[in-house]
């Protein structure tokens, strides 16, 4: 099909999607494609598209051009040249540039009697031929307007083209011309040739479809392997997903051990009742000794779920399948051995409360009670194997075993054998730290471990939180001590220690000042314990921040030395609802074992910048100065306020010490002068006795006193003043965290 005799400017009708004609202008003809390029004006801008040519001849047949077939002109096409040199071609509907008058009905239109010439000169008969008509080249300007106005008339008004064709055909022609099929423009717009916008809306509607069939069969799949009802069955189904493409190669007791002077591990402990009862999603999963992966849910701005998969590596991964026995003879088992060789062994369990740590350390919990059968947790197997190598491997050490039990809370010791007496850590003129007047009963069986764990356990400081009805708010350290026969001295230790959960940590923002300072006291026991295993990797020259905690500080010889093997088993939960505290838990663990780029150089300490002091609380204590440390190796984690807030803390704890001592001398001092006072009144009694040495005397003494009393009157006002500045500091940082 030629479409040259198409002109840019004149004014056409168009169909729109919507079933709307109206006139538009053509701004393009593209003969290659068949299609032309139209715009129109419309609500204040110009709009366009781009139709095909069969679409603009159904709608304007006045601008359609005869077609005539291979062979179908006659000799009479030359005379019909000679009639009119200016006509390129036959047309119909062509407007004089003389007169723009349309002739009257029913006249025949010739080229002398009116404006429109029709060339009768090529005719073909009615059986074999069509005439189509066709739009002239050459349309002077008048006959624009004419075009336009005939344009603008809507197309139902129209008389069809089949009756102007045979109208044409009876008043000029030999023969009546009937028009092609595919060329009426009665024809349905969807049988019509559609054009590419048409065309792409149909096909992203078509695509669109089968997406919507496609997720109904999806969910149809769906509702029977999942209840979707359950608004996380959608993580349920991708986790699923995820993890049958995996090649699962769990940790067995044929695996060998690796001794590790520091092992970092994990275990996943199965979903409680409390958790089914919810119908929680388990997120954690262990595909082989060595690799955890947490499908962290998340949701999209467009509310679409996906999972974001962290992966983590640690020295063993323990599944939910994995009993306490494994998890001791990969861990604590290869530490047996260490204290026997005049070595210090640390053993500690960490996570979130109502992870498996008790569980771990102390027992299978077994019955409707919650009765612990200490028999299978660590702390009893451990001492199983001591007196199992003290009577056979280590027979001729003349070696005795004792155990002590104490606990770490807000910063203080209590002894959990000895009726929870308060303790003193002090360090001796050697530099090695006591714990003043801890209990040490002496066992001879794994028996007297086990009652002595019970007794500790029952009596250790608990509280109720959303995890667990009796949640440790404490640091449990059970030590295990050999000692030589004839002097008493320490041979080894291996000390025990079921940390408190490290969510409490974030307590330091709760409005009640006992949380607060339990919470403080675990998030810097917590900090303090991640650096001095880092220190230990690091062995000489690294500093040990041990001061900056009542837990490090009590465990100073177990980070020193030599022969000093640290492990930490990490619990995590594996359930969708714990997922944030089990990735604090990952990620503290993975900073334990961390010695790679970013940390101090083997061999040589930390620097530590101390100019930044951010209180005034004169000189910077020993405690402070291992904050400082920690500062500057926990940017992340330890803030500008909540470095004053920790300092705080330990000034009152400095502080509340030596109120304490102070009170306690007063107290004895208060017999002595009472003793004194009684003697001095007993002296008044006698008739003769010496006045001016008795007014002295009570002086020297009621001096005394108030000296005494204005001294430690001054320390609690300080003391005072201190508690009121914690807790406005510790209101700035909940009113921080919400902005």
């Amino acid at each position: 099909m030629d479409l040259s005799h198409l002109k840019v400017g004149v004014n056409v009708d168009i169909q729109r999607t919507d079933g709307r004609i109206h006139s538009a202008v053509i701004s393009g003809v593209n003969n290659d494609a068949k299609s032309v390029t139209v715009e129109w004006f419309e609500r204040g801008e110009t709009k366009g598209k781009e139709i095909e040519a069969d679409a603009i001849f159904s709608l304007n047949p006045h601008l359609m051009q005869e077609n005539q077939k291979p062979g179908a002109r006659d000799t009479h096409s030359s005379q019909s040249q000679n009639d009119n040199d200016d006509d390129d071609d036959y047309t119909y509907g062509s407007v004089s540039p003389v007169d723009q008058a349309p002739p009257a009905e029913g006249k025949g239109r010739g080229k002398k009697g009116g404006t429109v010439s029709i060339r009768g000169s090529n005719r073909v008969s009615a059986a074999n031929a069509q005439e189509t008509p066709r739009l002239s080249n050459r349309v002077s300007s008048s006959s624009s307007k004419v075009g336009s106005a005939r344009s603008r008339q809507s197309y139902a008004t129209r008389p069809p083209a089949t009756q102007q064709n045979q109208q044409n055909g009876q008043n000029g022609q030999n023969g009546q011309a009937e028009p092609a099929e595919s060329k009426k423009p009665g024809i349905p717009v969807a049988d019509r040739r559609k054009s590419n916008c048409v065309k792409e809306v149909e096909r992203i509607e078509q695509r669109r479809k089968e997406r919507r069939e496609k997720q109904v069969a999806i969910k149809e799949q769906m509702d029977g392997d999942y209840d979707t009802s359950d608004p996380n069955w959608q993580f349920a189904a991708m986790i699923k997903e995820f993890r049958a493409h995996l090649d699962y190669r769990p940790l067995t007791s044929s695996d060998p051990i690796v001794n590790h002077q520091i092992c970092v591990c994990v275990r996943i402990r199965p979903l409680n009742k409390k958790e089914q009862g919810k119908k929680e999603v388990s997120v954690i999963t262990v595909p082989n000794k060595e690799t955890v992966i947490v499908h962290e849910p998340k949701t999209k701005v467009d509310l679409t779920k996906y999972l974001e998969n962290q992966n983590f590596r640690f020295d063993y991964a323990f599944d939910e399948n994995s009993s306490n026995e494994m998890v001791y003879r990969y861990t604590a088992k290869p530490l047996v051995d260490c204290i026997f060789e005049n070595g210090m062994a640390t053993c500690f369990a960490y996570g979130q409360t109502g992870s498996g740590k008790t569980h771990t350390m102390g027992g299978d919990f077994t019955g409707g009670k919650g009765q612990q059968e200490t028999a299978k947790g660590i702390y009893c197997l451990a001492a199983r194997d001591v007196f199992k190598l003290i009577h056979t491997k280590y027979k001729k050490s003349e070696l005795t075993v004792g155990s002590s039990f104490f606990e770490i809370y807000s910063g203080k010791v209590f002894d959990l054998l000895n009726k929870k007496q308060k303790l003193r850590v002090l360090e001796d003129h050697k530099g090695q730290v006591q714990v003043v007047g801890l209990k040490e009963e002496v066992i001879n069986s794994a028996d007297d471990v086990l009652r002595l764990v019970a007794h500790g356990t029952n009596v250790r400081t608990s509280g109720v939180t959303s995890a667990n009805q009796h949640s440790s708010r404490s640091h449990a350290v059970f030590q295990i001590i050999l000692r030589k026969k004839s002097t008493g001295k320490l041979h080894g230790k291996f000390s025990l220690i079921d940390l408190a959960g490290n969510e409490r940590g974030q307590d330091t923002k709760s409005s009640d000042r006992q949380t607060r300072m339990e919470g403080a006291e675990i998030n810097k026991s917590l900090l303090a314990l991640k650096e001095c295993i880092r220190a230990l990797g690091r062995k000489a020259g690294a500093y040990l921040p041990f001061r900056a905690s009542k837990l490090t500080q009590v465990l100073r010889d177990s980070f020193i030395g030599d022969n000093s093997r640290t492990c930490m088993i990490s619990m995590i939960s594996p359930g969708m609802g714990c997922c944030e505290h089990s990735l604090n838990t990952l990620r503290y663990a993975d900073r334990v074992k961390e010695l790679g780029p970013g940390g101090p150089v083997e061999g040589k300490p930390a620097e530590i910048d101390l100019s930044g002091h951010y209180n005034n609380l004169g000189a910077m204590s020993p405690q402070n100065s291992a904050l400082a440390l920690l500062r500057t190796t926990n940017q992340d984690e330890v803030s500008d306020e909540m470095m004053t807030f920790h300092e705080k803390v330990n000034h009152m704890q400095e502080l509340e010490e030596e109120i304490i001592d102070d009170q306690k001398s007063l107290i004895d001092n208060t017999q002595k002068w009472l003793t004194e006072q009684k003697k001095l009144l007993k002296q008044s009694d006698e008739v003769d006795y010496d006045v001016e040495a008795y007014a002295k005397q009570l002086d020297a003494l009621l001096g005394s006193k108030i000296e005494e009393l204005v001294k430690l009157k001054e320390k609690v006002a300080n003391f005072r003043a201190d508690i009121q500045e914690e807790e406005t500091l510790s209101k700035n940082m909940k009113a921080n965290k919400k902005k």
